[in-house]
């Protein structure tokens, strides 16, 4: 399924900067349209294909604006699982940013540790303190899986 025109959809309220800077790149690289959705204004590079789409505040906004602009084939970066699970449903790739590229035959998986992870933090248990820190591991896989994915689906 290779095509010319997929787009990148950045949730960015929680993306880290190095990723950012890494998707402008790509983007300025490839000429894949990039789009960063927060809900907070963005500052992007200069660039005919980068944009920054603000949306209200509020609880997953930025998700369903994102998942309502998506098309078959774009992909999304975000470490939202309940968000990349709607991504894939609707046809599109996800990839986190730390490199984990969420697929039809993960995610499933993935939902049922995060909502039994919730329950357990709202039934009153002690979970550790959050993933780690953003690691030049995490960037490198990150970079490593976008270029693939760019290679596979963004060439003409």
């Amino acid at each position: 399924m290779k095509t010319g025109n997929i787009k990148i959809w950045v949730d960015a309220d929680a993306c880290p900067v190095v990723v950012k800077e890494i998707l402008f790149r790509a983007a300025e690289r490839t000429g894949v349209e990039l789009t960063l959705v927060a809900n907070q204004p963005l500052t992007t590079p200069p660039s005919a294909n980068i944009n920054s789409l603000q949306v209200p505040r509020g609880f997953d906004v930025a998700d369903d604006e994102i998942v309502k602009r998506l098309a078959p084939g774009d992909l999304v970066i975000t470490s939202d699982i309940p968000l990349a699970a709607e991504v894939i449903e609707k046809g599109g790739h996800a990839l986190s940013p730390r490199g984990e590229l969420h697929t039809k035959e993960n995610i499933g998986a993935k939902l049922n540790i995060r909502d039994f992870m919730d329950t357990m933090r709202s039934s009153g248990v002690e979970m550790g303190g959050g993933p780690s820190a953003y690691s030049q591991r995490d960037k490198q896989e990150f970079a490593n899986n976008l270029d693939r994915f760019l290679t596979k689906y963004a060439s003409d």
